[in-house]
């Protein structure tokens, strides 16, 4: 496996393969990452080869984010790839993937003032994580495409856990025309049914009793719906009551359908509940699709 970490070294190493497959990543993976990075060592053709981006994007963090604090564990992350057979780990610099200086201010040069930004519908944005975290999508649909055209993919695996991402990513490959196919991996939850994330990290044993809520609240649902209750109302008031005692601050928790991200009121098939909530400061998202 090769660690690589400028732009040309990895279009020097691409060119000699016909097929590559992407698994976007901002580091400091578990075992989430681990069942994105199987599925593409899974599915691998001949000549094709895969290549995992490890990469905290700072034009995806908002003011008063944890960008600072977000877990940076590029070594660990390396091992754990090089154990599941990944080609290439792309470990790049802000420097590198925006054509800055080392020592410029991220914040000025990384502004959309200096920077051709990436901006899905302002309609698709302004819903579930977009609504308090603004400019966070642009940020993204940014460096992936950056990735997209660097990689020259033709594969590219993303969580089911970010599904805003994942609904708007597969949303800017159609409307702009790339050659990528995007596959999406379920949630992968520890025994007790949290879903993993690098922030689990930042969980002390009461924020992690208090974070299982979350995939309580969605199971609930789960359990309702298949007694024959479709009502968004009623599954909101009783899953909603689990959270009674407030064991976390609920930013949002709601029903769309995952075609168009419009609300609804009955859950029918591709049906999302997504949830966001804060636990001991700690921000967590979690969802179902039905």
């Amino acid at each position: 496996m090769e660690v690589i970490k400028t732009i040309s070294d990895l279009k020097d190493f691409i060119k000699d393969y016909n097929n590559v497959s992407l698994v976007p990543t901002m580091g400091a993976l578990h075992e989430g990452h681990g069942a994105l990075i199987k599925k593409a060592i899974t599915e691998k053709t001949q000549n094709e080869k895969v290549i995992v981006s490890i990469f905290v994007n700072p034009i995806q963090f908002g003011p008063g984010e944890d960008f600072n604090k977000y877990p940076r564990t590029l070594n660990e992350d390396v091992i754990f790839c090089e154990e599941l057979g990944v080609d290439v780990v792309f470990a790049p610099n802000a420097a590198t993937m925006y054509g800055i200086s080392s020592d410029e201010n991220d914040n000025v040069h990384l502004s959309n003032n200096y920077l051709t930004y990436v901006c899905p519908p302002y309609l698709l944005v302004d819903k579930l994580c977009g609504k308090s975290r603004v400019g966070h999508f642009d940020g993204v649909a940014t460096v992936v495409l950056k990735l997209f055209n660097i990689t020259q993919a033709k594969k590219a695996y993303f969580g089911q856990k970010d599904a805003q991402q994942l609904f708007l990513i597969k949303k800017m490959v159609k409307d702009l025309n790339l050659d990528v196919d995007i596959k999406s991996v379920p949630i992968v939850r520890d025994k007790n049914g949290l879903a993993l994330s690098s922030r689990n990290k930042y969980l002390d044993e009461d924020g992690y009793n208090k974070a299982l809520t979350l995939n309580k609240m969605l199971n609930k649902v789960k359990e309702l719906y298949d007694k024959g209750v479709v009502n968004v109302k009623i599954l909101f008031e009783e899953a909603i009551l689990l959270n009674n005692d407030d064991k976390v601050e609920i930013e949002y928790f709601e029903f769309l359908d995952f075609n168009n991200l419009e609300p609804v009121n009955i859950v029918t098939k591709n049906t999302i509940v997504a949830i966001a909530a804060k636990v001991n400061k700690i921000r967590l998202i979690d969802n179902m699709i039905f």
